[in-house]
């Protein structure tokens, strides 16, 4: 125990020096313009909550000449980070999702076009999903090259499912009210078959936030058939439609005035029936289809092709030469009037605290206006002559819709060159086709909505320019139909990758390399009126070659301590989504675009024994060259705007610490600790253009970005939980975890000179653009119980129940952002909007299975 405390203790002071790293370090930020950012400050969150993997190798250990570190494990830390931290959006390290590979039976299912991993895509599927392989951070793995944070692989061939049945139901408080699930998997059988079936509903008339109702399935199918020794072929398929109601974020004042937290302003009475403006539907099944072949022990070939396809859709609102309908819209909030009216503002603020209506969509009044609307269309739809009278919707719900069709073929074959020596040669193809569009969902009383552009009718005085669809000029739009934009969105990319792996008693090395290229482009179905040269039809492609080189090794000090490094630098394309300045209504790319690079590596201390385990680690990345997109409308300018950086550098950097001791054979101790510093590390160059015109406002702007820190998770987190295992078959645990730094992600905009133009650096307005605000530091308490029950040595029912929050902290904002609509004088008039942390909740389970 000693020794361990002394390796623990050496590698936490070496990484706090290596990394310049303190308990409490802040974020300096960039000193040209002299920010001051809220030294009380915190960070962000965003990725998928992935748990463990299977086994854990708790074995005697001793001095065995064994390869335990290449292969995945139940890690201390990744465990608790996954599951503790991830209800405050904690991300492993601060990485976004396309910094993370996620596979199922080894086909790579990160979105070709973000990057990200859509985990809704199998949600509802635990059954299938529950035995995946996490690997955090660089590492060796034989189904393909990684990625800077890491990468999370899953198995769902019928064999790999745990046979039997197995029933359940859950009860919560969370998105969903209600859950069951049932499993059924054969295994393989004499004859070389197996079956899986499982599936499951979620479903709550109303979710812990007001107006979110959810309505979900899943399903799952597969078959696998082991033909002889060397050849076996799996299919499986699966799916999960979504339907949902989704929460907006609001600034303060609104929790404020409501006194609800989660206060949500989606949602208003229509006919004394609750309904959401913003209603998500997803629907994106997949197959695959994977051949194994083993021509003898030493080597295996895994090929798998697979198809997927669905629809993506969100609902919201759409005006036309009406008032915005938004409840929480900044000029229908008291602080509005404030200075202007005392007696208007607190007719507001009675309005707002009585009148439901008020701080509510009010819809009953959106399909009185849209009734009242008579009006006369000429030329309708292009056709001289043709003239259509009736009711014009001034308000409407459309749906936006993005529906993937994606295709591909993953090889990899593996090979033990000798005992000790492992060669992985693998490679991939994929094609992605994703169909952008709109459709009017309801016209809310109206007859029909004409499909011209607002801002450009306005901005423009001609009519040719404001049409959407110029080959349809003054189209009229019923329910069902498509408008406003309609394109699709092409991406291909190829890549090869080799490992290879070599262990000897005291040493194990690996080292990999991965070539790869991308294309894509943009291929639009409308003519649109801002832009007849370059929106219609397919557009040039856009070409990058991506490569990367990793290695690493592990020292095994004995069969128990282990020092483990790992380096790679990865150049990768931008992504697709954000790589054009306004893909609904033209091809035109982002000045400046090209390849993204990353550099990174960690340095390892790893304790496997019986009654401890435990890892500390220390790590930095630096994320260079990325590009960043966002489309808002512009005070000054007066008109909605593209606002395209290129030069965006980030740098991570931090420890990991994760315990997990086994007290005695009851009583179990967890210690998790993470300490990040992730922050912007660049001057980027701002380009700012006109969304319906080719007009520059203006280019190479330059933001003052270097040492804000990177926004919306907590930066540094820490866990302590103390577990009780009953001979008896039950269990019971509390954890306490601590969440801190959890900043805001800067406004671009406000950090540059032009922000600060005729200020002086004592005026209220320079400190308020430039500070960055850090979210209070915040404490949560967790409790988790279980028990199980055996029938005739063959029947298992098991009961569990966890209550998060059991303090029922009702003050923890765990995120949100700065909104990119300011005012450089008055820098309070567009406030910040936050989230904030679920108060008391739990989930609740039963299970049969045998």
């Amino acid at each position: 125990m000693a020794s361990t405390y002394r390796h623990l203790r050496y590698l936490s002071a070496s990484a706090l020096v290596l990394f310049g790293l303190m308990p409490e370090a802040q974020g300096q930020t960039d000193t040209l313009l002299q920010p001051q950012p809220d030294t009380s400050a915190t960070n962000r969150p965003q990725l998928p909550v992935f748990t463990l993997t299977t086994d854990d190798l708790d074995g005697e250990l001793g001095n065995q000449d064994i390869s335990g570190i290449l292969q995945s494990s139940r890690d201390p830390f990744t465990a608790v980070a996954g599951f503790n931290f991830g209800q405050a959006r904690f991300r492993i390290r601060g990485y976004d999702g396309e910094n993370t590979i996620v596979t199922i039976n080894g086909v790579r299912v990160n979105d070709l076009e973000t990057g990200w991993a859509v985990w809704s895509n199998w949600a509802g599927l635990n059954d299938v999903t529950r035995w995946m392989q996490v690997r955090t951070g660089i590492s060796p793995s034989r189904l393909n090259f990684g990625s800077i944070g890491g990468t999370t692989d899953m198995n769902i061939a019928a064999s790999a499912l745990r046979k039997g049945v197995r029933v359940s139901y859950a009860s919560a408080n969370r998105a969903y009210r209600n859950r069951a699930m049932f499993t059924y998997a054969t295994g393989m059988s004499p004859k070389g078959w197996a079956f899986a079936v499982s599936g499951s509903r979620r479903w709550a008339q109303e979710g812990y936030v007001e107006g979110t109702s959810f309505d979900a399935y899943s399903y799952f199918l597969a078959a696998e058939k082991r033909i002889n020794n060397r050849h076996t072929i799996s299919l499986s398929g699966f799916g999960a439609p979504i339907r949902q109601g989704r929460q907006a974020l609001a600034v303060q004042e609104a929790y404020d005035l409501t006194g609800n937290p989660w206060y949500n302003p989606n949602w208003g009475y229509q006919d004394g029936e609750k309904r959401n403006a913003k209603m998500s539907h997803d629907h994106k099944p997949m197959v695959l289809l994977t051949h194994t072949y083993r021509p003898d022990s030493t080597a295996t070939l895994i090929t798998s092709a697979y198809y997927t396809f669905g629809r993506d859709g969100l609902t919201g609102m759409n005006w036309f030469d009406a008032k915005d309908p938004r409840p929480d819209y900044y000029r229908y909030l008291p602080s509005y009037h404030r200075y202007e009216d005392s007696h208007l503002y607190d007719d507001r603020v009675r309005a707002w605290e009585n009148d439901v209506n008020t701080r509510q969509i009010d819809w009953d009044q959106l399909w009185f206006a849209n009734r009242k609307n008579i009006y006369q269309v000429e030329n309708a739809n292009g056709v001289v002559g043709n003239t259509v009278t009736g009711n014009r919707s001034k308000y409407i719900v459309e749906e936006v819709r993005q529906d993937p069709r994606r295709i591909g073929l993953n090889s990899v074959w593996s090979k033990a060159l000798d005992p000790r020596t492992q060669l992985t040669v693998g490679g991939s193809i994929h094609q992605q086709r994703t169909h952008y569009f709109k459709v009017v969902n309801d016209l809310l009383g109206g007859d029909f909505w004409v499909d011209i552009d607002q801002f450009a009718d306005r901005d423009f005085n001609d009519t040719t320019i404001s049409q959407n669809d110029l080959d349809t000029p003054n189209k009229l739009v019923r329910e069902g139909d498509t408008f406003g934009f309609d394109y699709y969105m092409h991406t291909r990319y190829a890549n090869l990758f080799g490992q290879w792996e070599k262990r000897w008693t005291k040493w194990e090395v690996y080292a990999g390399v991965d070539l790869s290229h991308t294309s894509f482009w943009r291929e639009g179905n409308l003519r649109n009126g801002r832009f007849p040269d370059n929106s219609f039809g397919a557009s040039e492609k856009q070409n990058f070659v991506g490569y990367g080189l990793k290695a690493g090794l592990i020292h095994k000090l004995t069969g128990r301590h282990f020092i483990t490094a790992n380096a790679a630098y990865i150049v990768r394309p931008p992504a697709t989504s954000i790589a054009y300045l306004s893909p609904r209504v033209r091809d035109a790319v982002l000045a400046g675009l090209t390849s993204e690079s990353t550099y990174g590596g960690d340095l390892s201390y790893v304790l496997k024994s019986p009654r401890l385990k435990g890892r500390a680690t220390a790590y930095y990345a630096r994320i260079m060259n990325q590009a960043w997109n966002r489309s808002y409308y512009h005070d000054e300018y007066l008109t909605i705007v593209n606002y395209a950086m290129t030069g965006v550098d980030q740098v991570h950097r931090g420890i990991e610490l994760g315990l997990e001791a086994n007290v005695t054979s009851t009583w179990q101790v967890n210690l998790v600790h993470a300490a990040g510093n992730y922050t912007y590390d660049s001057r980027p160059s701002a380009t700012i253009t006109r969304n319906n015109s080719e007009e520059v406002f203006a280019s190479d702007r330059t933001i003052y970005w270097k040492g804000y820190r990177v926004g919306g998770m907590p930066q540094s987190a820490s866990s302590l939980g103390v577990r009780y295992n009953s001979p008896k078959f039950w269990f019971a645990g509390v954890n306490a975890n601590h969440f801190r730094h959890i900043y805001l992600d800067p406004n671009p905009d406000r950090r540059t000179q032009e922000a600060l133009e005729n200020l002086v650096t004592s005026d209220p307005q320079w400190e308020g653009n430039l500070k960055q605000q850090r979210l209070d530091d915040q404490l949560t308490v967790d409790l988790f119980l279980g028990k199980s029950w055996m029938i005739k040595r063959r029947y298992r029912i098991a009961a569990n129940l966890s209550v998060s929050n059991v303090l029922d902290n009702r003050e923890f904002r765990v995120g949100g952002f700065e909104q990119l609509r300011y005012d450089r004088m008055d820098p309070n008039r567009f406030p910040a909007k936050y989230s904030y942390l679920f108060g008391r909740n739990y989930f609740a389970m039963i299970t049969f299975s045998f």
